[in-house]
């Protein structure tokens, strides 16, 4: 076990071994369009160019703390191959990666302009 501190205080938190680290898919995003889920209070729906020709939709309890205006065109880190799920009717295929700060999501972003899809390892 590992113990980490986040905004919350510390976590007991399992380690996990470098081969269960590279099944998971990482890559640069870029946020084509993004609005705030009418029916729901803390939900944004994002549209996310995750390489060449491919775009997901990827639904995040962000609402509350950011803005969708601000999130168009920013390249923001994603998780692509987490199983897809259902929020508020909105099928969501992937993971924004933001850190916790007392509550509130700080995108995690590159440095530098990179291209979507590139992979993260």
């Amino acid at each position: 076990m590992v113990t980490t501190k986040n905004g919350k205080g510390s976590e007991e938190m399992p380690t996990i071994t470098f081969k269960e680290f590279q099944k998971m898919d990482l890559r640069i995003g870029k946020i084509i369009k993004a609005e705030k889920v009418p029916t729901a209070k803390k939900l944004l729906r994002m549209e996310v160019e995750i390489g060449p020709g491919e775009t997901r939709q990827i639904v995040a309890g962000m609402a509350e703390h950011l803005k969708p205006e601000n999130l168009t065109g920013k390249n923001v880190i994603i998780l692509a191959n987490l199983e897809p799920k259902e929020f508020m009717g909105l099928e969501s295929k992937g993971m924004i990666l933001a850190a916790d700060l007392n509550g509130k999501p700080i995108l995690i972003t590159p440095e530098e302009n990179v291209p979507p899809g590139t992979k993260i390892r």
